[in-house]
């Protein structure tokens, strides 16, 4: 990374992109506001050309997993109770780095009680709560996941297309920077589970898991003890307080999970026709990951 940009230099950043979205009949850039520019731009690295690309496979994207992206009322009964089962906490405070953690683990610990696509449709009404009302854009993101509670039955639970396009969605098109990832508790079935994520995870994404089992105290030297939840000893509120307040604030946002066309592409006004969507190859963000 070079120098900063400063304030005039990402606001014409802001003005090419918008510039350009204007020309391009199948975006809906009236729903695109400067502040999602502006995190495309962070997370590719202020290159204004990659961030089109990155933007225009979000919307790509959204359009082509409806299983994921409509039908968002967070009020439904599916999506609060995908929400009562797992825990996906943005937790308060960030590292000295300026990263921002993602918690990610099962409040309930039955296999029978995730339904799968709801789990991330839940997980995305979150991240898009998180994208819209954060200002103050993070250096960067690191996911926590502890699979304590994880069991064969819950991998059964796996729907494997959904998952494609989760792994698909969140390394190519999510506009964050990826910083490092653990999977802290790793359970004795933590094979099984790679069987299933590895041939879905790029090298670069592969390159910045840590791997923690139960105890390990490594942990707490990427992500301070004192920025987790009570419930692991940290001095932040518990898991289920947060969850609450994350719940509430998607729930804040229902009119604009409600209307359809937010962040999706139209492929029917896609000048040169719709465009194949899941499953392409591509290197998209390749260059947003470090």
């Amino acid at each position: 990374m070079g120098q900063q940009p400063t304030e005039k230099q990402i606001e014409s950043e802001v003005d090419a992109i918008r510039q350009w979205l204007a020309k391009q009949p199948h975006l809906p850039g009236d729903t695109i506001s400067d502040n999602l520019l502006r995190r495309f731009l962070h997370s590719c690295d202020h290159s204004v050309e990659r961030s089109k690309t990155v933007l225009e496979l979000n919307c790509t994207l959204r359009n082509a997993a409806p299983e994921f992206f409509s039908q968002r009322d967070p009020l439904q009964p599916n999506v609060q109770a995908a929400f009562d089962v797992v825990d996906v906490i943005p937790l308060p405070k960030r590292t000295p780095e300026d990263y921002q953690v993602f918690l990610y683990r099962l409040s309930d610990p039955d296999p029978d009680k995730l339904v799968y696509n709801d789990y991330v449709k839940m997980l995305l009404l979150v991240a898009d709560a998180r994208i819209v009302s954060e200002t103050n854009i993070p250096a960067g993101d690191v996911p926590v996941f502890d699979l304590k509670d994880v069991s064969l039955r819950h991998l059964a639970r796996v729907v494997l297309p959904s998952l494609r396009k989760y792994m698909q969605y969140f390394q190519e098109a999510h506009p964050v920077k990826l910083k490092h990832i653990h999977i802290i508790n790793v359970p004795p079935i933590m094979d099984k589970i790679m069987t299933l994520v590895k041939p879905l995870t790029r090298r670069e994404v592969s390159s910045m898991i840590h791997y923690h089992p139960p105890g390990d105290p490594s942990f707490y030297d990427f992500v301070p003890k004192e920025l987790m939840p009570k419930d692991y000893g940290g001095d932040q509120p518990s898991c289920a307080e947060l969850k609450e307040v994350w719940r509430k604030k998607v729930i804040a946002h229902r009119d604009f999970f409600l209307d359809e066309r937010t962040w999706k592409a139209e492929e029917s006004k896609r000048v040169g026709g719709p465009k194949s969507n899941f499953g392409v190859e591509g290197s998209f963000r390749s260059l947003a990951i470090d």
